[in-house]
């Protein structure tokens, strides 16, 4: 049985790091095909087992987009473990998963950040991430569309996934020395396992090519705006937000950071640009 459940759980981590793979693809040449430039590649090999691909494009609709994705293994160190679920006797752990952080040239489009990741420990699993929208000028048909296909994703996986990620999301996302939130939200979860990793899957899949979707065609639809400096000084003031989330509170920042992971990759995130006034 034992032996079973360690090839079971083999299939599970070969799954979810396919996937990531194939949805890194996707997004890579969705977004070459809007920006007419290309991403810079850069593979990274962490000292304590595993890597990752680092994919990196600056051009004249994305100012900046990252897609990282990478599958790390190891152990954890006596100071994070105590945070990390099924680590108590080993601190053994492997984790794969994919981050894409979306800063755009045109103050009028939206910020977007979408994350996903499958971590296994001696006794546990799951998956966890989520996705939210940063928008320096906030317009409303771009949040409705946003939290509206998200909510229709989610809803035919379980109707209380939403309400319930939704707020997870807002509590999340929420700058507690600014009193303010980062964005218009969206979803957040973690240890997410409900004992059957097929159907959990299946979920993570969806989020992330509703997000693949909305990313592309909301970018389509706005890259043509008009803007003036106004509109500008609005965005340089909203990133400086994003920064001190990132670097104050983010839990993605954390994990690579305590884990040896690669730097650059970790502070992809950050946005080319920000200003405090």
């Amino acid at each position: 049985m034992v032996g079973n459940l360690a090839v079971s759980l083999e299939k599970q981590k070969q799954s979810s790091s396919i996937w990531f793979k194939e949805l890194r693809n996707q997004m890579v040449g969705s977004i070459e095909k809007i920006d007419s430039s290309n991403f810079k590649e850069k593979q990274w090999n962490r000292d304590q087992g595993g890597g990752g691909l680092m994919s990196v494009l600056k051009g004249d609709v994305f100012e900046k987009v990252g897609v990282n994705i990478s599958t790390v293994h190891g152990k954890f160190s006596e100071e994070f473990r105590k945070n990390i679920p099924g680590t108590e006797k080993d601190p053994s752990f492997w984790a794969s998963g994919i981050s894409v952080v979306a800063h755009m040239k045109n103050p009028k489009i939206a910020a977007a950040h979408f994350n996903t990741r499958y971590i296994v420990t001696s006794s546990k699993s799951w998956f966890g991430g989520g996705c939210d929208l940063t928008p320096a000028i906030p317009e409303k048909t771009e949040t409705e569309n946003f939290h509206t296909g998200l909510k229709r994703t989610l809803d035919l996986h379980d109707q209380k996934y939403y309400p319930k990620f939704k707020k997870e999301c807002d509590e999340y996302f929420y700058l507690k020395h600014r009193k303010e939130p980062r964005g218009i939200g969206g979803i957040f979860f973690d240890y997410l396992n409900n004992d059957h990793f097929e159907k959990d899957l299946n979920l993570i899949k969806d989020v992330g090519q509703f997000f693949a979707n909305f990313i592309i065609s909301n970018t389509n639809s706005k890259k043509d705006l008009t803007y003036d400096s106004d509109d500008l000084k609005k965005l340089s003031h909203k990133r400086s937000r994003y920064v001190e989330f990132n670097l104050l509170h983010d839990r993605g920042t954390l994990f690579g950071l305590k884990t040896g992971g690669n730097i650059d990759a970790i502070l992809m995130s950050m946005p080319p640009e920000a200003r405090w006034e």
